[in-house]
This record gives structure tokens, sequence and C-alpha cells, in this order.
């Protein structure tokens, strides 16, 4: 089934170079079936990249997926056009009515500051309380889980002393939890941070389920016990490029930032990246996808209720 997205969408025209089945509104319409509603909040400066590694992710399924792009009526985005914005964007007061079946809620590079002296903090405390009474089931993603364990569990972020940055290998640690199935026992994830988690804090909550985790990179995926938050502290949608775009553009800017770790092949920047998490991303988003939005969202999507 396919992905369906706003008409004239930059994404529209790569996912289909690279033969993934969307769906443009106007055509969705017609059909007699109710496609799950996920909304994006992009808090990425990077929309349209964003944008198009979120679409993939989520085309890999059989069931038809709408999209609704989400953004800060409080921040003003810098690095993409107003146009683009007031086309494809909706702010949470345009949407507070509506109901969703998915959530999506992205990282941003405002790690390294206090949540509470983030410029758009207020709106995202309101965009995670609506997502709680307004929403099946959530995916928070890195800096975004961050925020996310914050505000609903009061699990603070630490600074680290050296950036968490590279490929790093993961350890399925819950086989038996729905997002983890056709998991094999070692995958491969992006990780782009200065900031980590402790997994001490995280198991001082028992609502919540470390699902797999890395020596190197600590705690990468948990969810609470019924699915309805999820919390990636990677980027496991990230594009095989996405690490060497920041890799040499900190390079270019004379920042102090290392090769990125197990991501060129024999660590030489030189040479291409080896892209060796994908199958993971897709399993991974089509798991929730079927198993924590399509077979437990009631099917009147009015009904969804909070926790």
């Amino acid at each position: 089934m396919p992905l369906i997205i706003p008409n004239d969408l930059p994404a529209a025209e790569t996912l289909q170079r690279e033969n993934i089945f969307t769906m443009h509104e106007g055509r969705a319409v017609t059909q007699d079936i109710r496609p799950l509603k996920i909304v994006i909040v992009n808090l990425m400066p990077t929309k349209i990249a964003t944008e198009t590694q979120l679409a993939r992710v989520l085309a890999n399924s059989p069931l038809q997926v709408e999209l609704t792009l989400l953004t800060m009526d409080t921040h003003e985005s810098k690095n993409i056009s107003q146009e683009h914005m007031e086309a494809f964007y909706k702010t949470i007061d345009e949407v507070k009515s509506d109901r969703f079946d998915g959530m999506i809620l992205t990282g941003a590079p405002v790690e390294q500051l206090p949540f509470e002296e983030v410029d758009y903090w207020k709106e995202l405390t309101e965009i995670f309380d609506f997502a709680r009474d307004s929403v099946y089931s959530s995916i928070f993603i890195c800096w975004g889980a961050q925020a996310a364990l914050y505000y609903h569990y009061g699990i603070e972020k630490h600074m680290l002393e050296k950036k968490v940055f590279g490929i790093f290998r993961e350890k399925v640690v819950r086989p038996l939890n729905p997002l983890m199935r056709g998991f094999d026992e070692t995958f491969y994830a992006p990780h782009s941070r200065h900031t980590e988690v402790l997994r001490e804090d995280i198991l001082a909550h028992p609502e919540l389920r470390i699902l797999a985790e890395s020596p190197e990179a600590g705690p990468h995926i948990l969810s609470t016990e019924n699915g309805r938050q999820i919390f990636i502290l990677g980027h496991q949608e990230y594009d095989k490029d996405t690490l060497a775009i920041e890799y040499f553009r900190d390079v270019e800017k004379g920042r102090d930032i290392g090769v990125p770790e197990n991501y060129f092949e024999d660590d030489d920047p030189k040479k291409e990246p080896v892209f060796r998490w994908r199958s993971h991303a897709s399993l991974l988003f089509s798991n929730w996808l079927n198993y924590y939005v399509y077979q437990a969202t009631p099917y009147n999507i009015n009904e969804i209720k909070g926790e």
C-alpha cells in the first residue's frame, strides 16, 4: 500500500526514483479505506532531507499512511524557504482538535542547551501533552527522545566528554518485544550527539523498557510496556551520507570533530560510507506501524484517548 503525501512535496520525486510507492492526496481520497494518520514534528534544520528519510521508512509497509507535517510556531526555520513551510507544514494550534494514530518527533541541534532554554520549549511541551491525549503511539528521536524522557519522567540528559559519532553495533535485549520482531541479535545504528541518558536513570522507572543498547553508545531503543511511547536515542532513519555531510561540514568550519566511527570503509573519510543499518531501519518502523499503530489504534480515530 502507498504512502500518502501532500501534493508537490519535494520528497515525492526522490521516493519515485527509488521505486517507493507513493500516492498524492487527491487520488487517496477516492479509495474506500481509512489510512493511518501519522503526524511528523520536524525539528531538524534540514527539513526536506528529514521529510524524505522518514517518508522512506514509513513507505516500506503494506499499510496506507497519510502524513501531516508539523513545525514550531514560536521558532523560525532559517534553512528552508518560508514558501515550503507555508505550503506543507501546520502548527499545533491547527491540529489540536485532531486525532492521530501515530506521531514521530525528530531530534534537533539544541542538545547542549538546558531544555527550558530552548526557545520553543513551551510549545514543545504542548505537543507532548497533545501526543499523550490525542495520539495512540509516539516515536521520539535523539534529542526529541531526551526531551520527552525529561518532560514525562524527569530523566536528565548528561554532557559527554567526547561526542558519540558514528555507526555502533546494538544488541537486542528484549527479542520478544513486538518492536524487535525479525531483528537479528545485533544490528547497527547511527548516532550523532553530545549528550546521553544514563542507563540507571531509565531503569529507575519500571514503566520503561530498554529494547536495544550498545556498550559504546548506551541505550538506543526504549519503550513503555504498551508501546504508546517509544524513544530512539540514535538516528535509525538516517541516509547513507548523512553523517558524511555532517562530518565534512564541521571539518570545513574548522570544528574539532573526529572521523565518525565504523562508518567510512576502513575508517578512511576518502572512501565511501558503508550502509549497514538500512534494513533494520525499515523493519523498526514497519513493526511500529503494524504492531503499535495499525493493530492497536481504534478504527474510529476519534475514539483515541490518553493513557
